[in-house]
């Protein structure tokens, strides 16, 4: 089994991703974290495979804190995929700054709010 932790904003959203990753014929075990600042105590303690992470305009799910959690994070766990969610719709200008990070190798992968879910779990797969 491969965790997942996930962190989103819309907790309707995380548990649809979440039963997306679970259900899709893979192997992932998918742990939903409501608070941001339970991230590093819950990768401490799962070790997980990979982290999505949303990132919007506001905080605490802002590129900039985002990537400060990342940091963090890989202190305990240095293996872990980093993995952010942007809306590309209504974050026009934060996914073009996460496509960025993603050029500059600070994250493993992103994905658009707008694909659907069993391209979702692919790349996730493939990471």
């Amino acid at each position: 089994m491969r965790r997942i932790v996930i962190n989103l904003q819309n907790i309707l959203f995380a548990d649809a991703i979440g039963e997306a990753l679970r259900t899709a014929g893979s192997d992932f075990e998918v742990q939903e974290v409501e608070k941001a600042a339970d991230v590093p105590s819950m990768c401490r303690i799962l070790q997980p495979y990979a982290l999505l992470l949303e990132v919007t305009g506001s905080s605490p799910w802002r590129l900039e804190e985002r990537l400060k959690l990342r940091t963090l994070v890989m202190k305990q766990v240095p293996d872990l995929k980093i993995v952010l969610l942007v809306d590309e719709k209504m974050e026009g200008e934060t996914a073009l700054l996460v496509r960025q990070a993603k050029k500059d190798g600070l994250i493993d992968q992103f994905f658009y709010g707008s694909i659907s879910a069993g391209y979702l779990v692919a790349l996730m797969d493939t990471l």
